[in-house]
């Protein structure tokens, strides 16, 4: 009975979603406004508005 209730909580424990990456995107601008991000070859541009909101641009 004790290995039934060890495998749930293994069960359990390997089925709670891992906490997601987190990035604040000031550091990513380096202070300025935009940044550059790279995915499979292909370059995006990250923007910061004047009224604090993003932009992801191709």
């Amino acid at each position: 009975m004790i290995v039934l209730r060890n495998q749930s909580a293994m069960i359990s424990q390997r089925s709670q979603p891992q906490p997601l990456p987190s990035h604040i995107a000031r550091d990513l601008t380096e202070g300025g406004t935009q940044a550059q991000i790279e995915l499979d070859g292909q370059v995006y541009t990250l923007r910061i508005t004047r009224a604090g909101k993003l932009i992801l641009t191709k």
